[in-house]
């Protein structure tokens, strides 16, 4: 098992650069989408992964959204294989964007091109997607390939669970323990009206207010209500030993600094 940090605050840009932040912090491992690796070049980006002994742990694909959207997925199942990636990321359709056939299709087609590029498709349940609602990833993890595993995302399982309201997502992990492949995790500091905003999410109601104060909710660890020591004791109790990558996407201070003080929060829970 690695931990692994997202390339989310650096961008295209500084993509490299946020290689070598990673990578002086101790991390094992990367996650980054299918575009930032496009725009860097693939050689550019794995020679700063040998040169900071760092693995690509997933390549995250755009949201599935069109056709054009499924056949750069399924493209990009071979860059996520020849630079040692073992998961290729799928971000499900906003509510209200995409039929249900032409998602079925899509996953379809995803999961093929990465079954033939040695890659294992995770779905990302996600806020705002046709996969959101817990009953919803049992559904599509259901209606697609077997091959497609989940990518539990501690702070997207937290809204959508009526026993995690003290901040215990833990029964997430137990309900889905055949299906997690991969796992993220970032807190949640929910203000006052965040239940309004999930809500307005959920039908799709997608103002720029609402998507705003929504995602603002997600924080570092240690900085919401999440209880990730009791995430850290389910993961053990179903003897997952897959990669754990820490997802930050509001940035307040240094990438660099965001990226240690994460990295120390969760060995502070697990002891290392």
């Amino acid at each position: 098992m690695g931990v692994g940090f997202t390339t989310i605050m650096y961008g295209e840009e500084s993509l490299l650069d946020g290689l070598a932040d990673i990578g002086a912090c101790r991390y094992d491992g990367v996650e980054t989408s299918l575009g930032e690796i496009e725009a860097v070049g693939a050689d550019a980006f794995a020679e700063q992964l040998d040169a900071y002994d760092l693995d690509l742990y997933c390549t995250m694909g755009e949201w599935l959204e069109t056709q054009g959207a499924a056949d750069r997925i399924a493209a990009g199942a071979e860059t996520a294989a020849d630079l040692g990636a073992p998961y290729l990321g799928i971000l499900p359709p906003h509510r209200g964007t995409t039929a249900d056939e032409d998602f079925e299709r899509w996953l379809g087609e995803v999961c093929d091109a990465a079954a033939e590029a040695g890659v294992t498709p995770v779905l990302h349940h996600h806020g705002g997607t046709k996969v959101e609602q817990l009953d919803e990833i049992e559904e599509w993890l259901d209606r697609a390939p077997d091959s497609l595993g989940l990518l539990w995302d501690s702070a997207h399982h937290y809204p959508y669970d009526p026993e995690s309201a003290d901040g215990d997502v833990s029964d997430g992990v137990r309900r889905f323990a055949d299906d997690i492949e991969y796992v993220h995790l970032k807190d949640v500091a929910p203000g006052a009206n965040f239940d309004d905003l999930v809500e307005a999410i959920s039908n799709g109601e997608f103002k720029l207010d609402t998507v705003f104060l929504y995602y603002d909710a997600f924080t570092d660890l240690g900085e919401g209500v999440i209880d990730f020591a009791a995430v850290h004791e389910a993961l053990d109790e179903i003897g997952y030993d897959g990669h754990i990558t820490i997802e930050v996407e509001n940035q307040n201070k240094p990438p660099v600094i965001h990226a240690k003080e994460n990295l120390d929060y969760w060995w502070s829970i697990t002891g290392q």
